[in-house]
Parts: structure tokens; sequence; C-alpha cells
């Protein structure tokens, strides 16, 4: 079995990636990334036979050219992901993600390959306090929401592709490709170097899904492994948890942090949890520990004084 990794340099892409010799029966592994992080030393030395990185931009559609052979699985991870800075940068965001998506797509489906797409608890944006897949209240409150919420419905209107959509929570661990605009990273490095940890005034006791990198992992193992595309939309969180009680987690590696209170629109959200009703959580029953994903983050950086 031969897959394609969009986005492989990124936080995701790169645990996965790490990780990928536990998946069984794969083969060839293409990975596609325009390296805007510049974050290819992120794959350096990894053990992985037959992994092949692709350096371009996948607006350019020419990009595919570059595959040899035939692709089974594509997992598609690319995107402009930091949703805050999306609120000024709505066009750039907007023109690359949807293109990038709409470019994957038209790959997949001409080559009949089947689609992992990753979405975002965030399209659920302000809302009650409970919320599951059959939730029809979306209220996405940044573009990039909004954009995963625009790639769900152009995916469900599909006839003869075999996709599943995963609602990732806010992703918390490390890896080697890791960024620190998501909240708990974010948090982490604040912390680490000394600086303030924003949060909005209301936002303390405010629940909020999470998912580790972990859980993120034990998700794509299983999908690719029992081929379990069924057209559907799932939620994939490890737990939910309020800022305050993810903040105490902070405490715990690092006694002394200094709490900034901020405003920002698109955390001007009602709390809320996530939940599946769908029975690909069953199956795999995440296990993920937010706690502990927060502990290894402090002890990468322990040589910090």
């Amino acid at each position: 079995m031969n897959i394609l990794i969009t986005g492989g340099l990124g936080h995701i892409g790169t645990h996965l990636l790490r990780f990928i010799n536990k998946i069984n029966r794969l083969n060839k592994v293409y990975i596609i990334d325009n390296n805007s992080s510049n974050r290819i030393n992120s794959i350096f030395n990894f053990k992985k036979k037959n992994l092949n990185l692709i350096i371009d931009d996948l607006c350019n559609k020419n990009c595919f050219k570059k595959i040899k052979g035939k692709i089974d699985i594509v997992i598609h991870l690319a995107s402009i992901t930091d949703a805050e800075s999306s609120v000024k940068n709505k066009i750039k965001v907007r023109n690359n993600n949807l293109k990038c998506f709409l470019n994957v797509i038209n790959f997949s489906k001409k080559n009949k390959c089947r689609f992992i797409h990753i979405s975002s608890t965030s399209v659920y944006g302000s809302n009650k306090k409970i919320v599951d897949e059959d939730c029809k209240e979306l209220k996405p409150q940044s573009p990039y929401a909004e954009i995963k919420l625009i790639e769900e419905n152009y995916l469900k209107k599909m006839k003869n592709f075999n996709y599943i959509t995963l609602r990732f929570g806010t992703i918390v661990g490390y890896s080697l490709g890791m960024r620190f605009h998501t909240a708990v990273n974010k948090f982490c490095y604040n912390s680490i170097m000394n600086k303030p940890i924003t949060v909005w005034k209301t936002a303390m006791d405010q629940y909020r899904p999470y998912l580790s990198l972990d859980d993120a992992f034990k998700t794509l193992k299983f999908i690719i492994e029992k081929k379990y595309f069924d057209n559907h939309i799932h939620n994939v969180c490890s737990k939910n948890y309020t800022v305050r009680q993810i903040l105490n987690f902070i405490r715990k590696s690092k006694n002394k942090i200094s709490v900034k209170f901020t405003k920002s629109k698109i955390m001007n959200t009602l709390s809320y949890e996530v939940v599946s009703k769908n029975r690909l959580m069953k199956n795999i029953r995440l296990k993920g520990d937010i706690e502990s994903d927060i502990k290894k983050i402090f002890s990468s950086f322990k040589f910090i004084n």
C-alpha cells in the first residue's frame, strides 16, 4: 500500500512520519510540503525505507507529476492552520487552503485514492455546552474554521468517492515539526520563555476539546489498516478541559507562570465540550494524556534556564 501525506513537515505530519513503521502493510510513503516553515530537518535520519519527499506547493497542480506509482490513500494535512492570525489574513488563508484542498481532491478522485480529510472541532464555534457530529448549529469563528466547513460540505456532495472526515480537537504534544500557535502549545512556549500566557478574561472556566498527538496517530493508523472510509464525519478528541485546568497542568511543570488577560475575536465563544456518537471512536478508544503531553514539552526544553 502506498500513501501520500500532504503537509508532512508540520506538527501532525512529522509525528505521523516518526512512527510510520508501526502502520502495517505500508510500502512507499510520499510527502508533499512547500517547506514554508523551514522544517525539512524535522525528518532527517528517519529510518523509514521508501520515504519520498517532494518540496512543492499544492496550489501547483503539476506537483503530483513527481509521484511515481499508484497512491492508495491520501492524508490531507496541508493548510495554513493558525486560526487567530487567519482573521487578519482571510483572503490569503482562503485562497491557499481551498486551492490546495481542491487540487488534492481532484488528484485523489482521478487516481481513485481513498481520502482522509482533517477538519477541526473549531467548526462548532460559539455553541451549546455539549456537541456531537449531529449538531446542526455550526458557527465557526475564524476563516480557518469556515474553510474547514466548506471542505466538509464539498465532500458530502461528492459521489463515488471514498473518504472520512476527522474533526480533530486542538492538537497537543511534542513533535519535531511543532509550532506554537495552538492554545496549549502556545501556553507552554510562553511559560518556558518567561512570557505571559494570554487568556481571554471570561475563558478560564470554558471547556474546549483537545487531542493528544498520540491519539491522532492511533486514529490514522486504525483508519489506514482497517480501510475505514465510511464517508462520514467523526469527532476525534482525547478529552475536554477548561483553560484553568490546562494552566494547572502547566504549573506542575513550572511553578511560577504569568497570566495576562486579553481580548480576541475568535476566543469570544461559549464553553463547549465535544463527544463522538459515531462508531469509529468506539473501535479506537482514545487514551491520550494531555497532562503527560505538557510535561514532555517542558522536558524537551529543560536546557533553557
